[in-house]
């Protein structure tokens, strides 16, 4: 049998991080607020901070029609490639609020979110650190977005 490794780190609130990364967190909690999520009352906040210094944020935003509904990682991977093209993602903090119930344990991205960051990751050629988090509680920092996706389709499986 096979294992496939798996670490990141636990903080216990948001004033154990670094001044950038505190700075970055509470950032993608107040943006939140942005989220366009009448149907779910989930919203999600993600910020970046780019290798110069600049940060862009994504928001949730749905749609009536449930599929055409686009979550806060790929709106942010969205504007970062539109917009600063020429620049790699160095961080990512997510966060969400719960409308209906707790924001206080750390959000992870779905599956096509996870695939999205591992494209962008092989395209800037830079592993992305991941700070997620919700409103309060525990913080989870993985170093690389990548290691969220294991046995991962690239392009090379399609040569």
């Amino acid at each position: 049998m096979k294992e496939i490794p798996f670490q990141y780190q636990v903080f216990e609130n948001v004033s154990a991080l670094s001044p950038e990364d505190a700075s970055l967190l509470l950032q993608a909690r107040a943006i939140t607020s942005h989220a366009y999520a009448p149907y779910s009352h989930f919203n999600v906040g993600a910020i970046a901070l780019l290798n110069d210094g600049s940060r862009v944020e994504g928001t949730n935003q749905e749609n009536a029609s449930y599929p055409v509904g686009i979550c806060a990682e790929r709106v942010l991977l969205s504007a970062v490639a539109s917009l600063h093209r020429n620049q790699a993602i160095k961080t990512i903090a997510i966060s969400y609020y719960n409308e209906n119930g707790k924001s206080n344990n750390p959000v992870s991205p779905c599956g096509i979110c996870r695939q999205s960051l591992l494209e962008q990751t092989l395209r800037q050629q830079q592993p992305i650190r991941l700070i997620l988090s919700g409103q309060e509680g525990p913080i989870y920092i993985i170093e690389d977005a990548t290691t969220l996706l294991p046995l991962s389709f690239t392009a090379n499986d399609m040569q």
